[in-house]
């Protein structure tokens, strides 16, 4: 339907919601971050949109990584060829690189062998950094020890925790080590890039047979949630829109449920639905699913 108010007004009455929630701890947990916008949720919704494809994507690229849950999920279940992440974060990138480019074993020691106290972490991070691993593993220890697992300046050390177990709450060092080895053992179906995601979403866009994971922080219509979250909160959401209107291939957008975001996807010609979903604090909400087709959505 072209763009119009009125037919604008129409898409978003007749928008449909899936109201069914996701139970996240029957999805495989991959990825050693945890972050609050963390996408475990969606894994069974991805499991429908990639076989609905015409064919396996020879490429699924995830140009937000963040803790790439998407993309480690097709890796791991076959869903694709071969995936892409890209991430900017320098801290992140670095726990992405180390893990792919043959430190996760490294890595997963240190997880194992470090005994978390506060004194100790707050002596750990005080330390420069000398290597990729180095930045690495100071990231998991901030992602696992901190509030939220927040990793933008301004975060600090958790306090009181889950049930009064204070810094270590969400330190599992063999499940952290398990997750680690997991996706080094099939690092040959994975490539990392440290950059942009746009600049990445543009270089492929003309690959008929790639599918793109588009997870962008979440600051459009003013939100600030990503402002605290994220170290490279500052993205241009109409630019990310246009860019990916130009894509040979299909993909998926998720975004916060904002009617601003609504109407930039209509706007596209995108099509949008509405997905229940609980947050960290187990309250119920909505985030909006973004794509060309939503068909398969059932």
């Amino acid at each position: 339907m072209p763009y119009s108010k009125s037919g604008y007004q129409l898409i978003l009455e007749d928008l449909r919601a899936d109201d069914r929630i996701v139970n996240v701890a029957s999805v495989p947990q991959r990825s050693p971050f945890r972050y609050p916008g963390g996408k475990t949720w969606l894994v069974p919704r991805v499991r429908q949109w990639l076989p609905s494809l015409r064919r396996k994507p020879s490429l699924l690229i995830e140009p937000f990584a963040g803790g790439a849950i998407v993309a480690l999920t097709a890796a791991f279940e076959d869903l694709a060829e071969h995936v892409m992440l890209v991430e900017l974060d320098e801290g992140v990138a670095a726990v992405w690189e180390s893990i792919l480019n043959g430190d996760s074993e490294w890595l997963a020691d240190r997880i194992l062998t470090f005994n978390v106290t506060e004194e100790n972490v707050r002596a750990e991070l005080s330390q420069p950094t000398q290597s990729l691993r180095d930045i690495a593993f100071q990231t998991i220890l901030k992602n696992r020890t901190f509030h939220g697992g927040i990793l933008a300046p301004g975060s600090n050390v958790i306090k009181f925790g889950e049930n009064g177990k204070g810094i270590r709450s969400r330190w599992y060092p063999q499940t952290l080590a398990k997750r680690i080895q997991g996706i080094a053992s099939i690092r040959h179906r994975i490539t990392f890039v440290r950059g942009d995601g746009m600049e990445v979403i543009s270089k492929y866009a003309s690959m008929q047979t790639a599918a793109f994971f588009i997870d962008p922080p979440y600051t459009a219509a003013g939100k600030k949630a990503g402002t605290r979250m994220y170290t490279y909160h500052n993205l241009d959401h109409n630019r990310l829109f246009d860019i990916t209107s130009g894509v040979a291939g299909d993909f998926l957008m998720t975004y916060d449920n904002a009617s601003e975001v609504s109407e930039l996807a209509m706007r596209h010609g995108f099509q949008v639905r509405t997905v229940s979903m609980k947050n960290t604090h187990h309250a119920s909400m909505t985030e909006l699913l973004i794509g060309r087709d939503l068909g398969w959505l059932r």
